[in-house]
């Protein structure tokens, strides 16, 4: 028996969340504090000018009524047409929602014929419910979990806009207090299927109006990057949020849910599952609130223990953010698994058994997590401007634009290495000691630093919005110069979440797998068996074919802002000159409806891919295809998200010009510059569209076919069977 009784698990469990969302709220209204509408500041008293003490005083017109004036409009802009893309977005998703909460009552309650009879259980004597019941609960369960992850993407969202314009006027008292308002920010962030609209459809939108804002206003017009001249401007400011915020958020709860729920369903059938021990059941549960305890104490190192007080200090201090978490985390597993496990017990493995004991699962979830730091690292060494990887990438734009795709699409090849062998390490280690369980609790301890991962990636593109708000508010070249080293740091910390998401998804789609290959009745996967070796062949291409959708939508959506903002700076009188407004709004528009349209058709590959393998070939084959997809969508993944932050870092290195090296490849505007803008460009659908969207490609498909498991081994093979 467990030495933490039933009690302290229902009390634990549910305190700890708590904990985690007051922290949050607290986070919130410490940035709250920073103002941006002057009224209110004034009326609050004191400073000079009549402005609060939120203001520095500095000598370059700092107090200035009309920079907080502009911040303030900005900022409500961005909101506005973050959150007009994400409602436009959710009535198409909710539509999406009923139709395929139907597909599942359908196809789940068909089993046994809507039968209201219940069923011999397989793995005790005891009675299961009815097929019916079963389609009610998972009906019932997909649109919770739906409702849920859009909520979590809306959420990170609404804060991150709310936190931009802060993030600027707060630069004005220099980098440190810039940083802890992004990063107080990001932490206050704290299933798939909705994931995919947000990730998929958010994606194509910042990176079309990105695509579009970079071309015809750095490249062509010779503009800085932020421009209030430039049209796109506030769709590439809105993209940022929806499609590195609200899908991430999405993305990461997916995971996190995911994992917990294979845990939880391979630990229903171990030996503390059939003994009804409570305490050991939640165990997954236990590590997720250990995790939010450990992510809240780190917080505290960025934000209250250490001040930043040089730009050269941002990344190192969250790289401490991982080292920290992880360190934390490794303690706290450790008391949780002599707490709430068993000393020994069993699980089940397809069939077989396997002893098991609380400190081998306690390793299980420990090589997770250092697995995530591992790739955290790496990921920050092949994406990062402070080494030698991304100032090759750099150093190769002296001859042209062709030689810096080259080095950049190699840098990528080269970044999947070690990952990988991260990842076959910690899914051998965990399957030799706890089967499939192992597998889910790996990814579980990968996840289990979350809000952590979150709070570092989603401080990039909050940081990213204050420098284009600097910009366009007019603000001096010293305060821009202060963004852009937090929103250097950011390009990196993204590339790190980016990590964490695609290894967590390897390990939480290959744990579902195991789950589906299980509730299928498989007793082998053979890949010598014509029927899985199709599988995985076509498995392996989907990942390209999905890729290949995604960035041909960003592609269309952005030739279409590239027409609309030569229109604007050609037929509008004075607006290259500064004397006239551009109109933001069509902008914004024209990467609303596109990423829309444009994100159908991805979705449904992944949607209909399983139904359809499934159904017409069975679960061989289907066996085959999830098996195929989960090996070549990971390498992708890494590769085009490493990339594109490569080529991102390699821009901004020489912009930042802060090294010998830096300044001679040119200033903004020479031959060099032009030529990494135009890296850049290419990255920024690889690493903000197809590179992460291929996690929920690999998640979601598997996910799918655990749910359709009965169905398909009842029913599936069709077409094998008149063959």
């Amino acid at each position: 028996m467990a030495i933490l009784g039933e009690l302290g698990t229902e009390i634990l469990i549910p305190v700890c969340g708590v904990v985690g969302i007051v922290f949050a709220v607290a986070q919130w209204f410490i940035v709250s504090k920073v103002k941006v509408t002057p009224g209110a500041a004034s009326a609050a008293g004191g400073g000079k000018n009549g402005y609060g003490d939120y203001l520095i005083e500095e000598e370059e017109g700092l107090n200035d009524h009309n920079v907080v004036v502009k911040c303030a409009e900005i900022q409500t802009a961005i909101s506005e047409g973050a959150t007009s893309f994400l409602f436009t977005m959710y009535q198409y998703v909710g539509m999406f929602m009923v139709v395929f909460a139907a597909v599942i009552f359908v196809f789940l309650g068909s089993i046994e014929g809507f039968s209201t009879k219940g069923q011999p259980c397989t793995y005790s004597t005891g009675t299961c419910k009815p097929a019916l019941y079963t389609a009610l609960f998972s009906t019932a369960s997909f649109l919770l979990g739906a409702i849920t992850s859009l909520v979590s993407g809306f959420l990170g969202m609404k804060i991150a806009t709310y936190a931009n314009a802060r993030t600027t006027l707060e630069a004005r008292k220099g980098v440190g207090k810039a940083f802890i308002t992004a990063f107080r920010s990001g932490y206050g962030l704290g299933g798939s299927s909705m994931a995919l609209f947000g990730r998929v459809g958010g994606g194509i939108y910042t990176k079309a109006a990105d695509v579009g804002a970079d071309l015809v206003g750095k490249v062509e017009r010779n503009i800085p990057e932020d421009d209030p001249r430039n049209p796109a401007v506030i769709a590439d400011n809105v993209g940022d949020n929806v499609g590195d915020i609200a899908g991430m958020g999405s993305d990461l709860f997916g995971s996190y849910a995911e994992s917990s729920c294979a845990a939880l369903v391979v630990a229903s059938i171990s030996s503390f599952g059939i003994n009804h021990d409570f305490t050991a059941m939640c165990y997954p549960l236990l590590v997720s609130s250990v995790g939010i305890i450990v992510c809240l104490l780190t917080t505290l190192f960025a934000t209250d223990f250490f001040e930043i007080k040089a730009a050269s200090e941002i990344e190192p201090a969250l790289k401490k953010q991982l080292i920290i978490s992880t360190a934390l985390m490794t303690i706290g597993v450790a008391v949780i698994s002599w707490l709430a496990l068993p000393a020994k017990f069993t699980i089940f493995n397809f069939g077989a058994q396997k002893d098991v004991s609380n400190w081998g699962l306690f390793f299980c979830v420990a090589v997770g997590l250092w697995a995530g730091l591992i790739i955290g690292f790496v990921t920050e060494y092949y994406t990062s401007n402070a080494y030698s990887p991304v100032q090759d990438v750099a150093d190769s734009c002296r001859t042209g634009a062709a030689t810096n795709v080259i080095f950049g699409l190699a840098l990528g090849y080269k970044s999947v290495i070690i990952p990988i062998f991260a990842i076959a390490v910690s899914i051998y280690v965990s399957f030799s000691i706890a089967a499939m369980y192992g597998i889910a609790m790996a990814a579980l301890g990968m996840l289990s630093t979350m809000a952590t991962g979150l709070a570092i990636d989603a401080y990039g593109p909050i940081s990213d919005n204050a420098g284009g708000i600097a910009e366009m508010a007019g603000m001096s070249h010293r305060i821009r110069e202060r963004t852009d080293a937090l929103d250097a740091a950011g390009n990196t910390t993204a590339a790190i979440g980016k990590g964490f998401a695609i290894g967590s998804a390897a390990l939480v789609s290959l744990a579902l797998f195991g789950a589906f290959v299980s509730r299928a009745g498989v007793k082998v996967v053979d890949v010598l068996s014509p029927k899985v070796f199709i599988g995985l062949i076509v498995g392996a291409m989907l990942p390209y074919w999905f890729s290949a959708m995604t960035m041909k939508s960003v592609g269309s959506a952005a030739l279409k802002m590239v027409e609309e903002v030569r229109r604007q700076f050609n037929t509008i009188p004075g607006l290259m000159e500064g004397t006239a407004k551009p109109d933001y709004a069509t902008c914004v528009k024209i990467s609303t409806d596109a990423s829309i349209r444009e994100m159908i058709p991805p979705g449904a590959l992944v949607m209909l891919t399983p139904l359809i393998v499934g159904t017409l070939f069975g679960v061989e084959t289907l066996s085959g295809v999830l098996a195929g997809a989960l090996v070549s969508g990971v390498q992708i993944a890494i590769s085009a998200s490493n990339t594109g932050g490569a080529w991102d870092n390699a821009k901004k290195y020489i912009e930042a010009g802060n090294s010998e090296h830096a300044r001679s490849l040119g200033p903004k505007g020479s031959d060099c510059h032009k030529a990494a803008v135009i890296g850049d460009t290419i990255g920024d659908p690889l690493k903000d569209t197809s590179g992460p969207s291929l996690n929920i490609l690999i998640k979601l498909m598997a996910v799918e076919s655990l749910v359709f498991a009965p169905f398909f081994a009842t029913y599936g093979g069709v077409l094998f069977k008149y063959i």
